[in-house]
């Protein structure tokens, strides 16, 4: 489900100009129709297209050491994240150009049966790598666990519209060990990419997770793409016993493949071509 909202009729145009320091925040849903039941567990991932986190200096623009729960680190960022090391004289927390552009839409899903809207539960946990969430990143340690008394002078990033400490009201998903920020820290390799952003569990085997019918997408649109000609969406997935569907792997190998049987023709014409001549340096008699 593309949200972008570059086409007049779409529900969220009225949210495409929206700027990181807006103070209202601008909401909009769109309705689609699932043709096909998703009958296992399904997965909600936000989709952005012509962003470059591959770029050689965006990537670098961090502290892991800062990201590790590491005190002095926090309050004396490496250079690396500048310009997004300090703000009015304090350091920022976490620093760096990744975390600074953060994906910060809030995407809610809803059934319509009978003009009926039903939420559907969205799981915001365990959608993070196991090493990254329990070894990678940190929040800083010291008496309490007070996670405002930890960040006690560091600022936020310049495009958040709150602190680290404030991401989320359970401990376990606050601060630097937040499943949010951990999965959008992990940079993608391509300018179009996707991120999990939630699970859907299925809750038994009698009725599938999804049914097939009548949904909208209630979405709370912060992040400005248009600026760059970016766009976004929200992505639905399901698994099967071989896993899920992704065809990168498919198309590398067919392209590899294809490059291959198109140089070993040319290499078989050049040999029977040109590989009988004689060229032997030996001096007649």
């Amino acid at each position: 489900i593309d949200y972008t909202g570059t086409e007049p009729s779409s529900p969220c145009n009225k949210c495409l100009n929206v700027s990181w320091d807006s103070t209202t925040p601008c909401t909009c849903t769109i309705n689609f129709t699932l043709e096909h039941s998703f009958e296992s567990n399904v997965f909600m991932y936000y989709g952005l297209s012509n962003f470059y986190q591959n770029h050689r200096r965006y990537v670098k623009s961090r502290d892991d050491s800062q990201l590790n729960g590491d005190n002095s680190s926090l309050f004396n960022p490496s250079k690396e994240c500048e310009p997004y090391r300090t703000n009015e004289d304090k350091p920022i927390a976490p620093c760096g150009a990744i975390a600074n552009s953060m994906f910060n839409d809030t995407l809610e899903l809803f059934r319509i049966d009978n003009d009926t809207k039903t939420r559907i539960t969205l799981i915001k946990k365990g959608i993070a790598w196991w090493t990254d969430k329990n070894v990678k990143f940190r929040n800083p340690t010291g008496d309490g666990n007070n996670l405002t008394a930890l960040f006690q002078g560091t600022t936020k990033p310049v495009n958040w519209p709150k602190p680290v400490y404030m991401l989320d009201p359970e401990p376990d998903n606050n601060g630097f060990i937040n499943e949010d920020f951990i999965v959008w820290m992990r940079t993608a390799a391509l300018p179009t990419f996707r991120k999990l952003y939630r699970l859907i569990e299925r809750k038994n085997n009698l009725q599938p997770t999804l049914q097939a019918g009548k949904y909208s997408l209630d979405i709370t649109y912060n992040y400005p793409v248009h600026s760059f000609d970016g766009r976004k969406r929200m992505i639905l997935s399901t698994i099967s016993w071989m896993g899920g569907k992704n065809p990168f792997l498919g198309i590398a190998y067919i392209t590899v493949g294809s490059i291959c049987f198109f140089l070993g023709v040319v290499l078989l014409i050049i040999h029977h071509k040109y590989g009988n001549r004689n060229t032997s340096a030996d001096i007649p008699n």
